[in-house]
């Protein structure tokens, strides 16, 4: 169904939203252009993504059905007594958190992989083309805008944390005054072109990366050569006149947004906040209850037996009281781009380095990620696993569909508010029936643990969340995460995280 004459953009930054502009307009589609502009947002969102973290690609292709393209981290194949392994705390103004970062923080990665092979698979154009504007902004380098200069500031005990030649320990960094650039990484990008991603996952380039971690991590050769990206089928269920796909297990946000959703839907109560919170509540109970085996890679899929589903949906009727879990908390390093084209492609992907290991791999202006080192995606305990596994994640890009194809497309970022923002925006959509821009921009709420976060202008029952503790933010904030959406007519960037929507007509 073909609504303008190129197509619909929604990234996290205007370079990144350029570059798909620019290939969108140079006769690549929705893949070609969601690609390049994952490679720019690893220089324009420097502290959010890179090409040595991990990711997934909801897509679908003209007339056939959605596919998962999995390339998110793996745990490695061996333990190491030698690691780097530290605890650092970040300030973010009224609290501090604690992460864990070093070179033991580092998981197998698959971004790099991933997005080569998405691009040779669905791609149209050559890819020296689709990393040309990436390879532009990091040799001319990028203004740093209010949102990113905030996250490199609150992360800078990261940033900072081995000596490199991108980030100064004694230099604050100024809002729409400094540049952020990385030759390296462009010559990087360049030797994609030439070499393939294969010369980083098995070949000399895969040297520099062993040799620069000086056995202080997890990481070997096997970890790299054995190193697979997935072609999965991704999760859908039937709601209001449209079907919702999203990410699949081994994945955690996936399945439980259908779960929160399907639990809605079938229960017949109203989509209201307190019926929104109690749903929240349970989904995080049944996490729980599933996931008690780190050797289990698909153990989230139990979630969905129709005994313990019938459990949750009694409690979610019936039941008033609250039992909370333990909080799992992540600050959020995790950007989405969402693109679709007037041909009736679409790609939805969401990528992440974790809060970043502080660990550079200088040749190629390149930080490795944490993902060992995050709670969220180690909810058995650091290290602790018996083989090799996917690690479990939030990531879960979304794509609604009607009679005529892909209808909405989107993801967000945000650790473990992925899946509570993506849950808000798809009900602003399917039930409100608010248009794109006010489905992203509505305030929004988070469960975690007892504790209640909400955006202003949210009214809430209080009378019926007396054992809730409640935090209210002043202001919009990108702690709800950064939903970039997409419609056959419309853009819109998150403005919590610095997003860009375009509509490109011409």
């Amino acid at each position: 169904m073909k609504s303008i004459k190129y197509g619909t953009i929604s990234t996290g930054s205007k370079e990144s939203s350029l570059t798909a502009k620019e290939i969108l307009l140079s006769g690549g589609n929705a893949f070609d252009a969601a690609v390049a502009a994952v490679f720019t947002s690893m220089t324009s969102e420097f502290a959010l993504t890179g090409a040595f973290g991990g990711g997934t690609c909801l897509g679908v292709k003209s007339g056939d059905k959605p596919f998962i393209y999995d390339f998110f981290v793996d745990s490695p194949n061996n333990l190491n007594s030698k690691k780097e392994f530290k605890e650092i705390s970040v300030n973010f103004g009224n609290t501090s958190q604690q992460f864990f970062i070093g070179n033991g923080s580092i998981a197998p990665p698959g971004n790099l992989k991933g997005l080569i092979k998405l691009h040779q698979d669905y791609g149209v154009l050559p890819l020296s083309n689709v990393l040309k504007p990436a390879i532009h902004y990091a040799n001319s380098g990028v203004l740093i805008n209010h949102h990113q200069a905030y996250i490199m500031n609150i992360v800078k005990p990261i940033l900072t944390f081995s000596k490199n030649k991108l980030f100064n320990i004694d230099k604050e960094i100024k809002p729409n005054k400094d540049y952020f650039k990385n030759s390296n990484f462009a010559d990087f990008l360049q030797l994609i072109i030439d070499k393939g991603s294969n010369y980083f996952y098995e070949g000399p380039g895969l040297k520099v990366i062993l040799d620069s971690l000086k056995n202080k991590s997890y990481l070997t050769k096997s970890d790299f050569v054995n190193y697979k990206v997935f072609k999965r089928s991704p999760l859908s269920l039937e709601l209001n006149g449209h079907t919702i796909y999203t990410n699949p297990p081994p994945s955690y946000g996936g399945s439980l947004i259908i779960f929160l959703l399907k639990l809605m839907n079938e229960s017949k109560k109203n989509f209201n906040k307190l019926n929104l919170i109690k749903a929240m509540n349970l989904t995080s109970q049944v996490r729980s209850e599933v996931c008690l085996n780190p050797n289990d890679e698909f153990q989230i899929k139990k979630i969905f037996n129709s005994s313990r589903f019938d459990k949750y949906l009694k409690k979610f009727i019936n039941d008033n009281k609250f039992q909370f879990n333990e909080s799992l908390n992540g600050f959020g390093s995790t950007t989405h781009v969402s693109v679709m084209d007037n041909n009736g492609n679409a790609a939805s992907i969401t990528t992440t380095n974790g809060e970043g290991s502080g660990h550079f791999i200088s040749n190629y202006g390149i930080m490795m990620n944490n993902m060992l080192g995050e709670v969220d995606l180690n909810p058995f305990g650091f290290h602790n696993w018996d083989q090799k596994r996917r690690l479990p994640t939030m990531i879960s890009p979304i794509i609604i569909t009607d009679k005529f194809g892909p209808k909405f497309v989107l993801g967000s970022g945000g650790s473990n508010r992925i899946r509570s923002a993506n849950i808000q925006v798809i009900l602003n959509l399917l039930f409100k029936n608010l248009n794109l821009k006010d489905s992203v921009s509505y305030p929004r709420i988070h469960l975690e643990g007892n504790t209640l976060f909400h955006e202003p202008n949210i009214h809430l029952p209080y009378k019926k969340l007396d054992n809730i503790k409640i935090v209210p933010f002043d202001k919009k904030s990108l702690f709800f995460g950064g939903v970039n959406a997409v419609s056959r007519k419309n853009a819109v960037g998150d403005d919590r995280r610095g997003g860009v929507g375009m509509i490109i007509e011409k």
